[in-house]
């Protein structure tokens, strides 16, 4: 066995690959750039390499940088997690060249699967089902027009050497796909270093289903089931579990023996993926091969009990698989939340910034399941804008799918994270949301279900009394603490009251509470009693609580006659109040929100890369202002209405912060 590897990446993978590696008793080296100096991967490793200034171009993307590192620190093995240099055939070739073993496929393997209009052709003669479209090189936007003209709207123009959702875009009209050509062309050079694109067919109610395969280097190839990951945004996977609630037996059979086919057509060994799109009936076509460790391989692993990093380097080591494929069982069922730096409440766009405050849920069994984090970051950490946003991977386990999600519900509501933006609240309304606990999903579930954004979860009057009896008992813990601290503990302190009035979501409750030693009984208006129970005390960001019967968490913080809650991705402002005291609050005026309709503002920070206008200009309802770049993403920035730009504030290449002001109308 290897007695030292050299992981090139960073964050929540490098981490991955790390711990694995620790428990095999080999020896660990990292690589980072300047913004990682102080990054998880850096302090957890055995051994770290500086290689080069923050953006990836220039450090991580760097054959030459990491195979430097290799040589200096004598790794006999490189892990190359997945983006950056993970499908790339020119760095496979040269750790093959350097006498370093890839923990990867073959090079050849590579790149036949790692450009997406190669491996549909292998595809087809390998006997898997393919999606229609155009398998060319496309020159410009007009003969991207068309060619999606000919193919039907709508198309999915594709990065050939993309992944992870970046350089992808669907087109439903011309001008969609003239715009679509030009940005997956520039996000594919920026992050992949090729800006071929190709398009194809994009299938209307799909379902993205995909398959784990795994091959040695004896010629035994499995497939480790399904992952259903179409809760998507921008075709970046948010939500993946396993297995999928879609599938039948035969359906999974038949989906895992192409895979395999596929996996043996190109000589295939380690750990790879075969995407799939499968419509309303079960048909299924071949998308592409991702030719690394796929990001939410841990439902895999959860469901399997095989840790695919280990196999990984076990097969790189040559050695066979050690099981069948009758071995492999579909054991319960696997959740997982990709958490974002993104700000669902602003259109996800991305956050940088310190986590003031980062705290997950505590790994390992609970009384019915599992819970498991992958991360990269740690309190008091920087996220950059020049990565990926992830944050960290949330995995729940359970022996059924409803009870993956009850898991996953709470290991949500424990987790907290202050600082920057982020997509915990989104998630968590996921987990709510009757469709996706049907299993009713489609790729197009977020932009169906979220069509004017996402603005916070709406509880249900069931969940919603729990909240109001929580905030009441943990209120009255808060007026006490309060008396002891003004008063004294004689006769004259001031007594706390029964009667409360709670006002949250709109809806205000006329309660009663009434207090022992082990907890509270909260009663309604309309005779309801519910039982709470908690250890809480004031100044306790996470209060956990039973109310009923049922376990229940909230974050929590002190506002003016009571508290801002967060759970199951609602975000609340809950008063408790006397009787009078709410009287008294409906005299009160609202404060109003500025104006600010006359600017464009920066809705993330980030770097201009185009200015599409000039001062004088009269732009139209829709028309393309600026494009703004963060984390690796353009986002085109348009007219919300008709105007007369009057100023412009910013110009290509500056660097601008949340709000800054890039241009203003008359």
């Amino acid at each position: 066995m290897f007695k030292k590897i050299l992981i090139a990446n960073r964050g929540e993978i490098a981490c991955r690959v790390i711990k694995t590696a620790k428990l095999m008793g080999i020896k660990t080296v990292a690589v980072y750039s300047d913004a990682d100096r102080n990054a998880l991967h850096v302090k957890m490793a055995d051994e770290a390499v500086h290689i080069g200034p923050a953006p990836a171009a220039q450090s991580y993307i760097v054959i030459d940088k990491i195979m430097e590192a290799v040589r200096a620190t004598g790794a006999e093995a490189v892990h190359p997690g997945y983006g950056f240099l993970s499908e790339n055939r020119n760095f496979a070739a040269a750790l093959e060249k350097e006498g370093v073993v890839f923990v990867g496929p073959p090079s050849p393997a590579i790149e036949a699967m790692g450009d997406k209009i190669t491996s549909k052709k292998i595809a087809q003669k390998a006997g898997v089902s393919t999606v229609p479209g155009h398998m060319g090189l496309i020159a410009d936007a007009d003969e991207a027009v068309k060619i999606a003209s000919q193919i039907g709207y709508p198309v999915m123009i594709k990065a050939s050497a993309g992944g992870g959702g970046k350089g992808m875009r669907i087109a439903w009209t011309d001008d969609e796909a003239r715009e679509g050509f030009q940005s997956s062309k520039n996000e594919a050079a920026a992050s992949f270093g090729d800006d071929r694109i190709f398009i194809e067919k994009f299938v209307t109610q799909p379902r993205h289903i995909e398959i784990q395969v795994l091959a040695d280097k004896h010629g035994n190839t499995v497939y480790l089931h399904e992952r259903e990951c179409s809760i998507q945004r921008r075709n970046q996977k948010v939500i993946e579990e396993a297995p999928s609630p879609f599938l039948d037996e035969a359906t999974r059979k038949a989906m895992g023996e192409q895979a395999c086919a596929l996996a043996r057509a190109v000589g295939y060994t380690s750990a790879g993926t075969v995407e799939f799109i499968v419509d309303g009936n079960r048909n299924f076509f071949f998308l592409e091969m991702n030719t690394r460790l796929q990001v939410e391989h841990p439902v895999t692993e959860l469901i399997t009990g095989v840790d695919l990093v280990e196999q990984m380097i076990r097969v790189a080591n040559g050695e066979p698989l050690p099981f069948r494929q009758e071995d492999l069982k579909i054991n319960g069922w696997a959740m997982e939340s990709r958490l974002y730096a993104e700000d669902p409440y602003r259109n996800f766009l991305p956050s940088i910034g310190r986590l003031t405050r980062y705290r997950p849920p505590v790994e390992g069994p609970t009384a019915t399941g599992i819970v498991r984090n992958d991360t990269g970051v740690y309190e008091g950490g920087e996220i950059s804008m020049y990565y990926d946003p992830m944050i960290a991977k949330l995995c729940t386990w359970g022996p059924t799918r409803a009870d993956a999600i009850e898991e996953m519900r709470l290991a949500l509501d424990t987790f907290e994270v202050e600082g920057i933006g982020h997509n915990l609240p989104f998630c968590s309304a996921v987990m709510d949301h009757p469709r996706f606990t049907s299993g009713n999903i489609t790729t197009a579930f977020i932009a169906e279900e979220y069509v004017g954004g996402f603005t916070g979860a709406t509880l249900d009057r069931l969940l919603l009394r729990r909240v109001a009896a929580a905030a009441a008992a943990m209120n009255r813990v808060a007026e006490i603490r309060r008396t002891r601290i003004s008063g004294t503990m004689d006769n004259h302190t001031r007594r706390v009251g029964d009667d409360w009035v709670v006002t949250l979501q709109d809806e205000s409750m006329a309660l009663t509470i009434l207090a022992d030693h082990a907890g509270s009984t909260v009663t309604f208006a309309d005779g309801q009693a519910l039982r709470v129970e908690s250890d809480w005390t004031p100044g306790q960001p996470l209060a956990r609580l039973t109310v009923d019967g049922k376990p229940l968490v909230i974050k929590t913080t002190k506002i003016p006659m009571g508290f801002r809650m967060r759970l199951r991705g609602a975000d609340l402002k809950v008063h408790v109040q006397t009787p009078r005291q709410k009287e008294l609050a409906g005299l009160m005026l609202e404060k109003t929100p500025p104006d600010t309709s006359k600017y464009l503002l920066c809705p993330m920070p980030g770097l201009v890369v185009k200015i599409a206008v000039s001062e004088g200009d009269e732009v139209q309802e829709g028309q393309a202002l600026a494009t703004v770049e963060a984390m690796k993403m353009e986002n085109i920035l348009k007219a919300e209405r008709k105007g007369v730009v009057k100023k412009i504030n910013a110009s290509a290449g500056a660097s601008l912060r949340v709000d800054d002001v890039i241009m203003e109308f008359e």
